[in-house]
């Protein structure tokens, strides 16, 4: 399986996820009607983040100002690699994240289970 396809295998198996083709090419992932982020058939995976956490991710080395909006909140990753495809599902967990707290009827509860799982630094809890 192409590293693409395992990437969208497991973002659209996540609770309230639809996968849509996006307008530059690829697959776009919502939660509702909120842009998660999409990834090209290349590998390109681009996600937007309020920027707080968009620099922290920067800071840490853990993704890269997107190509085209680069002051902007969106970040640019490229798969490369198996482990690009862990990171990739992660940085989509991370913006899934953001969208399942907003609609979890125990966000406080939620957070630091998806925190540990994540193994997120106190810059991006």
């Amino acid at each position: 399986m192409r590293n693409v396809d395992k990437i969208k295998k497991a973002v659209s198996a996540w609770p309230h996820i639809s996968v849509d083709p996006h307008r530059f090419g690829g697959s776009e992932f919502r939660f509702g009607r909120a842009e998660l982020g999409h990834i090209h058939e290349g590998g390109t995976v681009d996600i937007p983040f309020p920027t707080p956490i968009r620099n922290a991710l920067l800071a840490a080395n853990l993704a890269e100002k997107h190509h085209f909006v680069p002051d902007s909140g969106w970040i640019t990753f490229r798969v490369r690699n198996e482990e690009g495809v862990d990171h990739a599902i992660w940085l989509f967990r991370l913006s899934y994240l953001r969208y399942a707290l907003k609609s979890a009827p125990e966000p406080r509860e939620l957070l630091p289970q998806e925190s540990e799982t994540l193994h997120l630094s106190s810059q991006l809890e």
